[in-house]
């Protein structure tokens, strides 16, 4: 049986494990070009990845994976219901969406849907633990500092342009509930500071995050620069870190000053973008401004981009009640703006070397909690006859079951992939699909073979597990 932990035990193992990446030193693999076993190069598909993160547990039967809708009834059966809207036609004949989903669902000739997305069984179950594991692929605690998966892209390719972050961040705030956890994968681990995630929080203010607070001078700006770089060398890190470490901090720091002084920098400034896409984007509030921002930097040469609903303790996706209600809601955040950002990349033509990949930590249902053969303490309490909306929608997590889109990059398009029931548990039943094989996916698009790997601590880490994770070939084109 798996431990259970609890949230104050995963902060006190991450936060040991940021002190252990450190203590670890350099992994020896880090000074070679290249760490896998010599096997022939992958032909790549893709250059740049966009990670479109629905934070908080996105219902699949409620999105891209509808099933028999049952309007509300007072007195109704809790078990009736496995989808509260209607099932709706996409671009593809035979791929239905959930009603409010149209707009994505009219690009869906140019993607895939993976409706067979079985997430990890992990005992009690933490929203922060299942992002941790979808980021890095590891399941959490880990004896050192895991990088997310925007920094092992980094690492291994680089940046595109030398100018942008190569891994940017956009959206998530850790000034809200469980930010520390959210903070233990926002990270490059042992890979070093250079491939560690540019952050973001709000994207109608991106243009603050590359240039100096107004009023200061270029003179007084320099000034500042040169003491920071002090402070850092008499830090615990300039201190008593590797020289690997040290190293790969100053060229975080470079890069971040290239920045501040580029052209490029325009990017980051939405007021730049004509009205009439903007309002397009807008209708998506601080979500929707964020695939802007990362349309704007795919243009301009950004390798890894992240762009979150945001996840805060009890709004968004994590619907622990009101869930038809509030999925109205999220279905408008999210629907024109991811629609307009395949439609925008593709009528430039990075959509065919852009991976776009729709994803959610893990899936909800009104009566089961887990999975059907592992169940785990419910966390909500969801009457059997439901006597108020606010009973009306998918209110427990649930593992067996979730969906995810990808466009672009080498995928297939117009395809669905796997297989969930018809009848509650609505859990995956042809085709099933985990994370090591999402992240393997994504490296072989990119080139990325499956046994890269370094070596912390005298043992090779890997990109996934034990470097056991396959790609789904069939997935691509």
């Amino acid at each position: 049986m798996k431990p259970t932990w609890n949230r104050r035990d995963f902060i006190r193992n991450t936060s040991a494990a940021t002190l252990a990446a450190m203590a670890a030193g350099v992994p020896v693999a880090s000074l070679l070009s290249s760490c896998g076993s010599g096997k022939k190069k992958i032909a790549s598909t893709a250059d740049t990845v966009i990670l479109l993160w629905m934070a908080g547990g996105m219902a699949h039967t409620e999105t891209f994976d509808p099933k028999r809708y049952d309007p509300f009834e007072k007195g109704m059966e809790g078990n009736r219901v496995l989808s509260t809207f209607k099932s709706v036609p996409t671009a593809v004949d035979g791929i239905h969406f959930s009603e409010g989903l149209e707009s994505i669902g009219s690009v869906m000739d140019k993607g895939t849907v993976i409706r067979s997305y079985v997430a990890a069984d992990m005992g009690h179950i933490l929203h922060s633990r299942h992002q941790f594991h979808w980021h890095t692929c590891y399941e959490p605690p880990q004896t050192l500092a895991v990088p997310h998966i925007g920094a092992w892209i980094a690492k291994e390719l680089g940046p595109k342009n030398p100018v942008i972050p190569a891994f940017i961040d956009i959206g998530q705030r850790f000034t809200l509930g469980e930010g520390e956890e959210l903070k233990a994968f926002h990270t490059s681990g042992f890979l070093g500071n250079e491939f560690a995630p540019f952050i973001i929080p709000d994207p109608s203010e991106g243009l603050e995050s590359v240039r100096p607070p107004v009023g200061m001078s270029a003179k007084r700006f320099e000034k500042r620069n040169q003491l920071y770089n002090q402070l850092i060398q008499n830090s615990p890190l300039g201190e008593f870190g590797s020289g690997y470490q040290k190293e790969s901090l100053k060229r975080s720091m470079e890069q971040a000053y290239m920045l501040l002084n580029s052209p490029e920098a325009k990017a980051f400034d939405l007021n730049q973008e004509p009205k009439a896409s903007y309002d397009i984007y807008k209708t998506g509030g601080r979500f929707g401004l964020g695939c802007l921002l990362a349309k704007r930097l795919t243009e301009q040469g950004a390798r890894f981009i992240s762009v979150t609903s945001e996840y805060e303790p009890f709004k968004g996706f994590d619907t622990h009640e009101n869930g038809h209600t509030r999925m109205i809601g999220m279905k408008k955040m999210i629907d024109k703006p991811v629609a307009q950002l395949i439609k925008d990349l593709d009528k430039s033509g990075h959509l065919d070397r852009t991976l776009i990949i729709l994803a959610s930590e893990f899936s909800r249902d009104m009566m089961v909690e887990g999975r059907p053969d592992a169940k785990v303490k419910e966390q909500v309490k969801q009457p059997d006859i439901l006597s108020d909306m606010k009973f009306y929608g998918m209110h427990r997590h649930f593992t067996d079951g979730c969906s995810i889109l990808m466009f672009g990059g080498g995928i297939k398009k117009g395809f669905v992939y796997g297989k969930t029931a018809d009848e509650r548990p609505c859990k995956t039943i042809e085709k099933p699909v985990r994370i090591d094989q999402i992240h393997q996916t994504i490296y072989h698009t990119l080139g990325i073979p499956e046994d890269t790997q370094y070596e912390v601590e005298k043992r090779p880490f890997y990109t996934t597990p034990d470097g056991k994770g396959k790609p789904v070939m069939e997935l691509l084109a």
